[in-house]
């Protein structure tokens, strides 16, 4: 049976639960998050395992840090492995549509699935599924709300700069 761990954090965009799988990181839930387990499913609090994550993550949120090192162990599916791969290789401040994701699948008929799969995403914000966004560029669902979506993609497009939240 894994052994499984959390600790709770603070961020910009509300607490953050991070959960880890046998001393790697496996899930980061944001509060009222779409198919976010119980909290019962999380394990033990202890936030030893969680150290380089918390850096990394207080880094990126300062502005400093735009892509993410920290070993995760990611559950899913093969596709949705195969998805998540994929949103981490979109670059920081940019975006990808789900036909984009599914095309680089080798599946350009499986935009939906793709979206399907960015959605069951474990690890928000690392695995960076809010860097999707429809075929129109427009903004589509997000687990964590379109709310923080549109202030994510700002962060990273804007950093330190003010910023036109209504332009995302």
């Amino acid at each position: 049976m894994p052994e499984k761990r959390h600790t709770v954090i603070d961020s910009p965009y509300g607490a953050l639960t991070l959960v880890a799988t046998d001393g790697l990181l496996s899930g980061l839930y944001m509060t009222d998050q779409r198919h976010r387990p119980p909290d019962a499913a999380f394990g033990e609090p202890d936030p030893r395992p969680f150290r380089r994550a918390e850096e990394e993550l207080t880094a990126y949120f300062d502005g400093g840090l735009t892509e993410f090192t920290v070993p995760l162990h990611l559950a899913g599916t093969p596709f949705q492995r195969g998805v998540w791969q994929q949103l981490r290789l979109i670059p920081y401040g940019e975006t990808r549509s789900y036909g984009d994701l599914a095309a680089r699948l080798g599946k350009p008929g499986a935009s939906r699935a793709v979206g399907l799969a960015n959605g069951k995403n474990p690890v928000g914000i690392i695995v960076p599924c809010h860097r999707v966004v429809g075929s129109t560029g427009g903004l589509t669902g997000y687990g964590g709300g379109l709310d923080r979506k549109q202030r994510l993609l700002a962060f990273e497009s804007c950093g330190a700069n003010p910023c036109d939240y209504s332009l995302f």
